[in-house]
């Protein structure tokens, strides 16, 4: 397994139109790979924020027909680098799409698929609201990535709030968990941080967490702040809220460091839920 790896965030303040938020994610890859990055992630929703649900649903293609994706696996093959385009809508059929994460290796293959699991249906305060399962069909299975021998654990920002997902990757081998996002300035002004730490410091694993940032075409408004944190939850790197890229040379000993020091990965135990052990009381007294 490779011991250090080079890697780049991307931040973007994506748009409605696919090809100008293709075109940004082309450059900042390119300088992202110049700068010596051999993995690249972009944020969620890389490729289009649009507010038009029924837009957004006329016009985006299955994944074997997406012109963004290919220009995106040249561009890997191009720059033979692992490209993660943190997440683009894709058509699966009965009107819904994925909210699909895409890892991309050097020869222009697509090396994992993982359909964010959790879905952003919210009430915040101030008014906004969010209803991501009426134009988005959740995934149900969790994903786990090679690259160059470091094993990868892919989620997609509201996935952030369900710790139990990344016990499950971090258990299964990942040392690095990757959180591509597009939160909220409300929620990510309040937690984004601390769960990104958290997740990490719980799991003893990187975390690599791309984000949108700024006042959108659409009116939205997203936190930015992408961050590399390390196993113990320490920050190695963080952007601020304009697009652009942070990078790190990531130490995979650390994790190993870590996790013998606390390994609190292999101390889980089995228990009962609160009102089972009265439940369970309860039937033995019937029989």
């Amino acid at each position: 397994m490779t011991q250090t790896l080079p890697v780049a965030l991307v931040q973007m303040r994506s748009g409605r139109e696919v090809a100008g938020n293709v075109a940004t994610i082309d450059r900042l890859v390119r300088q992202a790979a110049a700068g010596g990055a051999r993995y690249v992630q972009t944020p969620e929703n890389s490729t289009v924020l649009d507010e038009d649900k029924a837009r957004l649903l006329a016009t985006t293609p299955p994944e074997a027909q997406s012109p963004a994706l290919g220009a995106f696996r040249d561009l890997a093959r191009e720059l033979s680098i692992w490209l993660h385009i943190g997440s683009m809508p894709v058509a699966v059929g009965n009107g819904k799409l994925a909210n699909r994460s895409l890892l991309i290796s050097p020869k222009g293959e697509i090396a994992a698929r993982y359909d964010k699991i959790h879905m952003f249906d919210v009430d915040l305060a101030g008014g906004e609201s969010f209803r991501e399962s009426r134009t988005v069909q959740a995934g149900d299975v969790a994903v786990l990535a090679d690259v160059n021998g470091a094993k990868f654990g892919l989620t997609v920002c509201y996935d952030l709030r369900f710790p139990a997902l990344y016990r499950s990757l971090a258990q299964a081998g990942a040392s690095i968990l990757t959180v591509p996002s597009a939160f909220t300035q409300t929620t990510g002004a309040a937690h984004w941080q601390v769960l990104l730490r958290a997740r990490a410091i719980e799991n003893g694993a990187y975390v690599l967490a791309a984000a949108q940032g700024g006042t959108h075409e659409n009116g939205r408004q997203t936190y930015g702040h992408s961050l590399i944190v390390g196993p113990d939850g320490d920050i190695v790197a963080e952007a601020g809220v304009d697009p652009g890229i942070v990078s790190a040379q990531l130490d995979l000993r650390k994790v190993d460091e870590y996790r013998q020091r606390i390994p609190s990965l292999v101390h889980d135990r089995t228990f009962a839920a609160p009102g089972k052990v009265a439940a369970m009381a309860r039937n033995e007294a019937k029989t």
